[in-house]
Parts: structure tokens; C-alpha cells; sequence
């Protein structure tokens, strides 16, 4: 039995209270002011690198005239620049020395300078033997933008199919020049030249395969392949 005059022990107490090592709050300020320094320099330095970009930002446009016919492809264009665009039918244009050598300008067709009139507009195509001109085409002008002022060929947006202003016009059929077309004559190694010269042969068609030629082809040529190109064998009557 538990004595009961016998006294209680006392309840734990809890430990004193020590203070800790005050805390820092001079540093916490420097730490968050440090950050926004940071955040603010960022955003000044993007705006500023922005802002150097737009205002270099511009578009130009390009063009380029067909060059003469080649053994490996008959038509293709040669390259040159423009400031020139919307080009329609009936417009003029003529060189442009500013530019380069190669380059072309839009111009009014009693402008001195002016070379060549618009007879037709064709749609653009990253595959410039796909494009065929009408009879007659003397140069083709493939006009084109580019972007920052640059002097490149850039994005071709259409092909302007020009007739020379002079009586010169070597795109007629068997004058020796302009894209190939039925009527104007070839070497045996498929080099467009005028037609009555020694080794000139007729061209016939222009067609895929051999099967294909007409009556009267004696010397087919099958030229080398080229994407885009609607023919791949001349009908000669070599």
C-alpha cells in the first residue's frame, strides 16, 4: 500500500530559452537587390539586341534573266538581281548597272533604257527548267525577294517571259537563242545554235522517250536528267 504522506516528484520543466545567433537581414536585402540588378540588366540588353535587329530588318527583290540554252539543259536561267516587283504584261524593263552586270530593272517602255516588254508572267519555281515561256521569249527575268538588303537571288516569286524592244530577237524559233522550242536547231551534242549553219539539225518535238518522236526523226538526242524539265529526248532530223 503507497504511503500517502509520500511527496510528488515535480513535472519536468522545459529547457531554458537560449537566443540564437541574430539573423542577417542586411544580407537578404543585398541578395534580393543583386537579383532585380540582374533581372533589370537582362531585359535591358534583350531590348536593346531587339530593338538592333528591327532595325536592320528590310525585304528587297531580286530578278535573273535566262541564260542561252546548254548541252546538259537547254533553258536554264543564270542568275542576277532587282529592285523591281508586281511585274505585268506589257511592262518594260531594261539593265540595271547600279545593281551589277547581270542585274535588270523595271522601267517605262519609252525610258531610254529600256531593253526588253513583258509578254508573259509566270509563276515562280525552285526548278527553272519546269518553266516554259511562250514563242517568241527572248529572256526570261526570274524575280525573287530577299530580306536584310541582301544582293542574293533570294525567294523567287515569279518569271517574267520578256520580248527584246529591238528587232534583234534570237528567242524566234531557229534564231539560235531564247528557250528551246519546235523549229529551232541543235548541234548533235544538244547546243542550240541558228538553224542553216554547218551540223545544225532541226528539232522536231521535244519529248520524253525516243517513241515518242515524230515522223522524220533520224537523230534522237536523250539529254541528261533534270528534274523539272517537261522533256528529256530532242527529235532531230540529223
Amino acid at each position: 500500500m503507497s504511503n500517502p504522506y509520500q511527496a510528488s516528484p515535480p513535472p519536468p520543466q522545459p529547457p531554458p530559452f537560449t537566443p540564437g545567433a541574430p539573423q542577417r537581414r542586411g544580407s537578404n536585402k543585398f541578395v534580393v537587390f543583386l537579383v532585380l540588378a540582374l533581372v533589370v540588366g537582362g531585359a535591358y540588353g534583350a531590348s536593346k539586341v531587339l530593338g538592333a535587329d528591327k532595325g536592320k530588318s528590310s525585304t528587297s527583290t531580286s530578278a535573273s534573266p535566262s541564260a542561252k540554252p546548254t548541252a546538259k539543259d537547254p533553258g536554264s536561267p543564270e542568275s542576277s538581281s532587282d529592285t523591281s516587283s508586281a511585274w505585268k504584261v506589257g511592262d518594260c524593263g531594261g539593265p540595271d548597272a547600279s545593281k551589277g552586270a547581270d542585274a535588270y530593272k523595271r522601267t517605262g517602255c519609252s525610258d531610254s533604257g529600256a531593253s526588253f516588254k513583258a509578254i508573259d508572267i509566270k509563276e515562280a519555281s525552285i526548278l527553272p527548267g519546269s518553266i516554259q515561256c511562250p514563242a517568241g521569249t527572248d529572256v526570261m527575268i526570274e524575280v525573287s525577294i530577299s530580306y536584310n538588303g541582301g544582293k542574293s537571288s533570294g525567294i523567287p516569286t515569279n518569271t517574267v517571259c520578256g520580248r527584246n524592244l529591238s528587232n534583234e530577237h534570237p528567242g524566234d524559233a531557229g534564231a539560235g537563242g531564247g528557250q528551246l522550242v519546235k523549229g529551232d536547231c541543235v548541234t548533235s551534242q544538244a547546243k542550240e545554235v541558228p538553224c542553216g549553219g554547218s551540223g545544225a539539225l532541226k528539232v522536231l518535238g521535244l519529248v520524253k522517250t525516243k517513241e515518242e518522236c515524230p515522223s522524220g526523226t533520224t537523230d534522237p538526242i536523250r539529254l541528261t536528267i533534270s528534274v523539272g524539265r517537261p522533256y528529256d529526248v530532242i527529235c532531230t532530223d540529223g
